[in-house]
């Protein structure tokens, strides 16, 4: 059984950046494509971006070109880049990942094709 577990938010001020890390354990995850997803209070939770099995990156429209999502496969750890950072950014930022390996998830940007979640890492963005 896989466990993903976030890191790296915090409390920061508009216009800076954070680096968020997802590391996996239990199972490889250089066979699945990863996601990162967010839910502000209030709201569902939405897509963020998605990387596929060969590194094939998927952006939500409103944070592409701030966000950059990658992965290192030998640390078995996936990460998202945040710059520029808006308040409107707010949210708990989750990973996840799909039940199967080999399942071409990523380019759905669809939360119900993801089944193993983390716990969620806060991002808060003041104006």
């Amino acid at each position: 059984q896989v466990q993903l577990v976030e890191s790296g938010g915090g409390l920061v001020q508009a216009g800076a950046s954070l680096r968020l890390s997802c590391a996996a354990s239990g199972q490889t995850i250089s066979n699945y494509d990863m996601g990162w997803f967010r839910q502000a209070p209030g709201k569902e939770r939405e897509f963020v971006a998605s990387i596929s099995r060969s590194s094939a990156t998927y952006y939500a429209g409103l944070i592409e070109g701030r966000f950059t999502i990658s992965r290192d496969n030998a640390k078995n750890t996936l990460y998202l880049q945040m710059n520029s950072l808006k308040p409107e950014d707010t949210a708990v930022y989750y990973c996840a990942k799909p039940r199967f390996p080999f399942t071409p998830v990523a380019s759905t940007r669809d939360a119900a094709r993801f089944d193993s979640w983390g716990q969620g890492t806060q991002v808060t963005v003041s104006s």
